[in-house]
């Protein structure tokens, strides 16, 4: 679609589908996911109902940290493709209207970066100050380490230059140093080559960590707003209507001042609102949910949240108490394999017990909340998990098809495969799979696809308000989605019991709620109080309708069954004004 017919605050009406590219759909036989692959499926994505791909880390790297480990900001990885594939993916994915995010890596290089070999090799190289270098560990002792199960410091010792390396993360990722003028001119120099080749959004990882200072915990510093502003200015003069996502696994206050006044980041990622999700599930409580909420404030009118349910990395905890980490983990985590870092590697439906209706649940919240809402690859079919697998490659296992070998992911040997598929019982391709479930409606992918259909109808939910309801009954999370033209009411049933609850709708007196997956019609709001009943882990999206709104209504349904021979035009018109 071209860009002139789409407002530049697009990322506000998207779904968003991230995609592993290794795991997606091998084209070549060789084992590995490739951009080809990922071509031929983009109709499969299209009809789900998505619009915009995330796509994790695909330059070249050596992969020790699936690709984070940047080598080379500007050529594809081999396995993955040409830079022509990547091109014809890019040209095939806008021609159906979906938009392209890709990652940049902001905060580190590989060690195999030719910067960090030239770095590492002398102290007169002329990338020395592309790192940070120290003569002693004891710099920045507030600093946290943050992958504290394999790293115990954030400094290593480089041997053949005899001084220390600073990394946040894994020590084979040394960090940028972003005091330096000439580090700041190269990436600035990246981004504007992928957003020349057409890139629509750039997702900027690990944003918290650019500067360093002594005293401070080196996080969120003042500095690191100041490189942003002016990588935003310049991304809005030299190509507006492109969009910028940070992740900054920071509390709600702490993120705000990503957005700075609307012009720093366009979007960031609520990261603490995912684990309260998990929480209030097993708890059969909205408190959770609803503390996480107040507690969120609010962002300029041009920005926007990025929420999800699970990703490429683990439920990260960082942002909850030490009782609801340890809760989280005796829930969700008995077995010692399922923890990572501060947080737990599994899948949706794994962690869900793979109860359809918890599942389901978890969409109905993640879809009708304000945000952007992010799917991960497969969960759309109820994908499981291998907690034998290391790191976390257990929830990037290759992406099932069909029952076919190799789950219809790829025609190689089984051996030759970057990683075995899921072939357990519960959860392996012979059984979970999308040519089982693309042809039943109440299957997990076609559940999900009507969700996201109805979600799509309305900018209400992309846009709209939201104002929380406080009924006695806590088990029963219930809200209004609301815009200058449309209102819809979502009721979600937290609780294993089918739970009654009472809600003052005396506001919308007269008003008659209307079920938007099946259209049927609940009683007029006559009384101020209005009861429904809810069945366990139930959830209802009802649009209120003024009765001349629901009059119209009517008699567009009724000209729509006495009008069989209709032309197309004026059947998807009466398809526009009558969804219900």
């Amino acid at each position: 679609m071209p860009r002139e017919e789409i407002s530049s605050d697009w990322y506000k009406d998207i779904i968003i589908y991230e995609i592993p590219i290794k795991s997606f759909r091998d084209s070549n036989g060789d084992g590995i996911g490739d951009f080809p692959g990922l071509t031929g499926k983009l109709d499969y994505l299209k009809n789900l109902g998505v619009t915009a791909l995330w796509l994790l880390p695909f330059t070249d790297s050596p992969l020790k940290d699936d690709g984070y480990d940047i080598r080379d900001y500007y050529n594809i990885y081999p396995s993955y493709g040409t830079m022509d594939d990547f091109l014809h993916f890019l040209e095939e994915t806008h021609k159906r209207g979906m938009r392209v995010i890709t990652e940049l890596v902001l905060n580190h290089t590989s060690n195999t970066h030719p910067w960090f070999v030239s770095a590492r090799s002398s102290r007169d190289s002329p990338f020395r100050d592309y790192y940070v270098w120290s003569d002693t560990p004891d710099r920045y002792k507030d600093t946290r380490v943050i992958f504290n199960d394999t790293e115990k410091s954030n400094w290593t010792w480089e041997p053949k230059t005899r001084q220390f390396y600073w990394h946040r993360f894994f020590h084979h990722q040394p960090d940028l140093n972003f005091e330096n003028p000439q580090v700041q001119e190269e990436l600035l120099k990246v981004v504007k080559f992928w957003f020349r080749l057409g890139v629509d959004g750039l997702r900027c990882d690990a944003v918290p960590y650019l500067y360093e200072r002594e005293g401070t915990n080196c996080e969120n510093l003042p500095e690191t707003h100041l490189f942003m502003k002016r990588l935003r200015a310049e991304v809005d003069l030299e190509f507006p209507g492109r969009m910028l996502l940070a992740e900054a696994n920071q509390t709600p206050q702490d993120v705000l001042p990503y957005f700075g006044n609307g012009d720093e980041f366009h979007m960031a990622y609520h990261f603490p609102l995912m684990p309260r999700l998990f929480i209030a599930i097993a708890q059969g409580d909205r408190r959770s949910i609803v503390d996480i909420l107040e507690k969120t404030p609010p962002i300029p009118d041009s920005c926007q949240w990025a929420i999800f349910l699970r990703n490429h990395d683990e439920l990260t905890l960082e942002m909850v108490s030490d009782l609801e980490r340890d809760y989280l983990w005796t829930i969700y985590a008995q077995d010692p394999r399922m923890r990572l870092n501060i947080g737990i590697r599994r899948r949706l439906a794994p962690l869900m017990q793979n109860d359809r209706r918890k599942v389901d649940l978890m969409y109905s919240l993640l879809l009708t909340f304000p945000g952007t809402p992010i799917l991960y690859y497969g969960d759309e079919i109820g994908m499981g998990d291998n907690v034998h697998l290391g790191d976390r490659n257990g929830v990037r296992t290759p992406m099932q098809w069909s029952f076919d070998r190799n789950g219809g992911f790829s025609r190689a040997n089984p051996s030759d495969l970057f990683t075995p598929p899921i072939q357990n019982a519960l959860y392996g391709y012979q059984v979970v799979n999308v040519e089982n479930q693309i042809d039943f409606p109440t299957s997990p992918l076609n559940v999900l696809r009507q969700m996201i259909q109805i979600r799509q109808s309305s900018r209400l939910f992309g846009r709209g308000k939201m104002k929380l309801l406080t009924p006695k009954n806590t088990h029963v999370f219930a809200y209004l989605r609301e815009s200058e033209e449309d209102v819809v009411l979502v009721l979600n049933n937290l609780s294993d019991r089918t739970e009654s609850v009472v809600l003052d709708l005396s506001r919308f007196r007269g008003y008659v709620p209307v079920e938007l997956f099946s259209g049927k019609r609940f009683p007029r709001i006559l009384r101020a109080h209005f009861h429904f009943t809810i069945s366990p882990y139930g959830y209802f999206w009802l649009r209120l309708l003024l009765p001349e709104e629901e009059a119209g209504r009517r008699r567009i349904r009724a000209a729509r069954k006495t009008s069989p021979a209709a032309p197309p035009a004026f059947r998807e018109l009466l398809e526009r004004e009558a969804p219900g």
